[in-house]
């Protein structure tokens, strides 16, 4: 019988060199910090003596560039899945804060008005479905060893909450998915389930800037 992965690592990216602290989302031109490089390599070393087969990353620069330091640790090539990538946002290049100061913007009304969806880009359920729909192909992708997904905040929170059962809506502000943090899954007889979280980067994280992720 054909064996499979043994795991699957959710790898956040690190710290994004972003001056104007701006929600950055697709927008192109947003890499990594010196900082940012130091928290993927971080992470890097996290894995380090785990059996990675293969390394796919977001086509964003900043997931590819946190993906860099894994694949030359394992020797492979950077692949890229358009699933993975940050979703669309309807702040993408403003200075964004979640919580009550969006009640004194009219401008942005229209966008929130139903955060449970949420009204202001791509839908919690279409970001788990391409999310969980990735990490079953990269399960399957091997036959043996691991695989590693280098993604963004939101799409890895949203595997995280589909597989625990919790409904997908939340606050922003209350994700536990920190730069350059390894979420792991595996399958536990017919399902997924979370089975380690770290933060390789945590030390380095206290002196970084988080204020662009969706």
């Amino acid at each position: 019988m054909r064996v499979v992965a043994s795991a699957v690592h959710l790898v956040r990216h690190g710290e994004v060199e972003n001056p104007g602290r701006v929600l950055y989302g697709r927008l192109p031109g947003f890499g990594l910090s010196v900082l940012g490089t130091r928290m993927a390599e971080a992470a890097a070393g996290a894995l380090a003596g785990a059996p990675v087969r293969r390394v796919i990353a977001s086509p964003l620069q900043r997931t590819q560039e946190s993906a860099a330091p894994i694949a030359a640790a394992f020797g492979l090539p950077i692949e890229t899945d358009e699933r993975i990538i940050e979703p669309f946002n309807r702040f993408e290049g403003k200075r964004f804060d979640f919580g009550p100061s969006l009640l004194t913007n009219p401008e942005a009304w229209p966008w929130v008005s139903n955060p449970f969806r949420p009204s202001w880009g791509e839908a919690y359920l279409s970001i788990a479905a391409r999310m969980i729909a990735a990490v079953a192909d990269a399960y399957a992708s091997v036959e043996d060893g691991d695989v590693v997904l280098v993604s963004h905040q939101l799409p890895i929170w949203m595997v995280h909450r589909s597989l625990a059962g919790e409904r997908l809506y939340h606050d922003p502000r209350r994700r536990r998915c920190d730069l350059s943090s390894i979420t792991t899954v595996g399958k536990k007889g017919n399902r997924f389930v979370e089975t380690d979280y770290r933060n390789p980067a945590g030390a380095l994280g206290r002196a970084a800037v988080d204020e662009g992720a969706v």
